[in-house]
């Protein structure tokens, strides 16, 4: 499970569709309705805010907005709540570390994606995400 703390927008088609789908696996972790991940470590972030369901429906949101922007628009039934979350702090080591995560997988599976986005320095966060200085998140599990 991967929840980018990366906007959407940097994802290629099939990283936006695999984000929603493991977005909407957290939901319903993180609603009690399944009986696995419960521990994963992406979570822990979602876990301590207070409303974790309300932040991984503002999560949703923001990757159901980029899917609208593309023409896709996934089904936003899916989303269980409003989603009116606070934003959560996330690392500059974070977001820095998940650049270059994303660029490594884009190399191997969409290159001509990778291109397109070769050039940014500074990707911006999910909406959702507020970023802080420090260094890679201690729950991040490094590949």
């Amino acid at each position: 499970m991967r929840l980018w703390t990366l906007h959407p927008k940097y994802l290629d088609p099939r990283g936006l569709v695999a984000v929603w789908r493991e977005a909407l696996l957290a939901q319903a972790v993180l609603k009690g309705q399944t009986s696995g991940y419960k521990h994963h470590p992406q979570l822990i972030r979602f876990r301590n805010t207070p409303s974790p369901t309300d932040s991984i429906a503002s999560y949703l949101r923001g990757v159901f907005d980029e899917s609208c922007r593309r023409g896709y628009c996934f089904d936003v039934v899916k989303i269980g709540s409003s989603g009116n979350a606070e934003t959560i702090a996330v690392t500059r080591g974070q977001l820095d570390y998940e650049w270059m995560h994303l660029k490594m997988k884009l190399r191997a599976r969409a290159p001509s994606w990778l291109d397109r986005i070769q050039t940014i320095s500074r990707p911006v966060p999910h909406p959702l995400f507020r970023i802080v200085p420090g260094k890679v998140e201690e729950w991040e599990v490094r590949v």
